[in-house]
């Protein structure tokens, strides 16, 4: 049903986020804090429960070279989605750099499970919705804790789920046995992904005294600094003092 939603609604959506849209100051605005902190314990419980021992489990039965095949194949699904958002964005030459690397890896790179592209300097330009909606100028909002999703705000919140239903090429193409493929790739990547930056991950959610106001400032100011918003008072180049 989804699928055939025709595009006004994705604008329509994008009318109410900056309708909504406070405007941003010094200090992380939450109105939604107590609603976010029950998020946030949901979340951490399925952290603490099945997501980490989960990652444990798979990285230490499956191989190292299965597990970068498994994440190679779903990143390299997620590209025709990024470059919906390059050419959204009027960024032509990432929309080219990112077509070019799924054309490769899609080939060259036995559907994706290598990475050829990578070796010669074609490197991905990642992005979504939420900094096509930056660009054009709509403001973060109030923060957001989303159960599963985890830390975002009004504006990539709603994003995300305007990646996933509207400007997915692949998911929408897809048929099974190959879509149901692409679901446990993505499930292999994020279980690899919570064991690279296990101890990262585990230092903010269990090593600190609050860890809902720690994962908040983490999530901003990385976000933030991805997205260059030098706009923002809270906006911190977390690598000026190595400058």
């Amino acid at each position: 049903m989804f699928k055939r939603l025709p595009i006004f609604a994705v604008a329509s959506l994008v009318m109410v986020v900056s309708a909504c849209s406070p405007r941003q100051g010094a200090v992380a605005d939450d109105p939604f804090e107590r609603l976010n902190r029950s998020s946030h314990a949901f979340n951490k419980g399925l952290d603490r429960n099945i997501l980490s021992p989960l990652s444990k489990t798979y990285t230490d039965v499956v191989p190292d070279p299965v597990e970068d095949s498994v994440s190679n194949f779903a990143r390299n699904l997620s590209l025709p989605g990024k470059v919906v958002n390059n050419v959204l964005q009027l960024d032509l030459s990432s929309a080219a750099r990112n077509s070019a690397r799924f054309a490769l890896n899609s080939t060259v790179g036995l559907a994706g499970l290598f990475d050829p592209s990578q070796k010669i300097g074609l490197v991905e330009k990642s992005t979504d919705f939420g900094e096509t909606l930056q660009g054009w100028g709509v403001a973060e909002g109030a923060y957001l804790e989303l159960p599963l999703f985890g830390p975002s705000n009004m504006r990539d919140g709603l994003a995300r789920f305007v990646d996933m239903l509207f400007l997915d090429p692949a998911g929408q193409i897809l048929k099974p046995p190959v879509s149901e493929y692409r679901s446990a790739s993505t499930v292999g990547a994020l279980l690899q992904t919570r064991q690279i930056y296990g101890a990262q991950i585990d230092e903010v959610l269990y090593g600190s005294a609050d860890s809902y106001a720690q994962s908040r400032l983490v999530y901003l100011q990385s976000r933030r600094f991805e997205l260059r918003d030098i706009a923002n008072d809270d906006y911190i180049d977390p690598y000026a003092e190595f400058e």
